[in-house]
């Protein structure tokens, strides 16, 4: 929501009080106490606004962009932390790009480098590339309709990355459930942070290779998965036909609402038309079967609220602060 000055103001409700257990508080989430939402106050004053500017020409080109940007942050936070490893192409230094989860897939790196090349003319050697690709990942979700949070400042990069370590780190969409939620808790998450974060999905697209064991022989049984409705499994086998030529093609996570941020990601796995394994497995599990039929049901300002606070945590999972790292000139390389 934005007032008549164009600042962004969280919206706000109020809470059954049935509800307030159950539920996080509508308060700031937590934030580590080595972050600050005011670091570049005086250091960078525009930085929000350079951001904001460049994730907002991105999207004017590319409407997948958003996605991206918010998956980009993701793979960068689970893999060791937010310490923007992920952006390094370096063989010197190591790379994450060709780890199997991003191969080809991962995008969106133009679109901080061109930001960080703005940032650097204003503000020289003071951001780091974690900090404006956080920025950049909020800044995304709600300039397609998502919620707006206040990030916490203060990253600082890291000046390594593993590729093995993506690989075993990062969550796969044919990973059974408890495979994932011990992933997110090994990182400071939770369950419930596992069914919020995975609500992003309503916005992107996934190449065909990472559910085509769902449409034709689901746990090597020869048949398609059968919590998948019948009529958008024969949709997706006309998307996705069985060779390997059609691998690399595109389809909506949300086909309901591709490229706008809301809660029908959640209707549409009550729906049995979630498009990866490890979405619809989320109807599988009692506790998170629940939140499921919660989101999809309440008004969709809960899901923001609680997608908001799940972000921050993930934001701060294994930043580099103070004397730690350094803030790299540009983005795919160390200083």
């Amino acid at each position: 929501m934005l007032t008549a000055m164009g600042q962004k103001l969280l919206p706000y409700f109020t809470f059954p009080f049935c509800l307030m257990l159950f539920l996080s508080p509508l308060i700031l989430p937590l934030v580590s106490s080595q972050l600050n939402y005011n670091f570049y106050d005086y250091s960078c004053p525009r930085l929000s606004m350079m951001v904001g500017f460049g994730v907002w020409s991105a999207l004017q080109n590319d409407t997948r962009i958003a996605a991206s940007l918010l998956r980009l942050h993701f793979h960068d936070c689970f893999v060791n932390g937010c310490d923007g490893s992920v952006l390094l192409d370096d063989s010197k230094y190591g790379s994450e790009r060709n780890a199997f989860p991003n191969r080809n897939s991962l995008r969106g790196f133009e679109v901080i480098d061109n930001i960080k090349a703005d940032v650097e003319r204003y503000c020289p050697s003071t951001v780091s590339c974690a900090d404006i690709l956080t920025l950049a990942a909020s800044e995304a979700v709600h300039q397609v309709g998502g919620p707006y949070w206040r990030v916490p400042l203060g990253r600082r990069d890291g000046t390594t990355a593993n590729e093995m370590d993506a690989n075993t780190q990062l969550p796969s969409p044919v990973e059974p459930l408890q495979n994932i939620t011990a992933k997110f808790i090994s990182k400071g998450l939770d369950l419930k942070d596992v069914v919020v974060l995975s609500g992003g999905h309503t916005i992107g697209f996934a190449q065909c290779f990472t559910f085509k064991g769902r449409l034709f022989d689901f746990k090597r049984s020869g048949k398609p998965d059968p919590s998948l409705d019948p009529s958008s499994l024969s949709n997706l086998q006309s998307k996705c036909p069985n060779t390997d030529a059609s691998n690399s093609n595109l389809v909506p996570l949300d086909s309901t609402s591709t490229d706008r941020f809301d809660n029908s990601y959640y209707t549409n796995l009550k729906s049995k038309t979630g498009l990866l394994e490890s979405d619809q497995a989320l109807m599988g599990d009692p506790q998170t079967a629940a939140l499921v039929n919660f989101y999809s049901t309440m008004n969709q300002n809960y899901f923001y609220n609680d997608f908001s606070a799940s972000m921050v945590k993930l934001g701060n999972v294994g930043v580099l602060t103070g004397q730690n790292g350094q803030i790299r000139k540009k983005c795919e390389f160390v200083n």
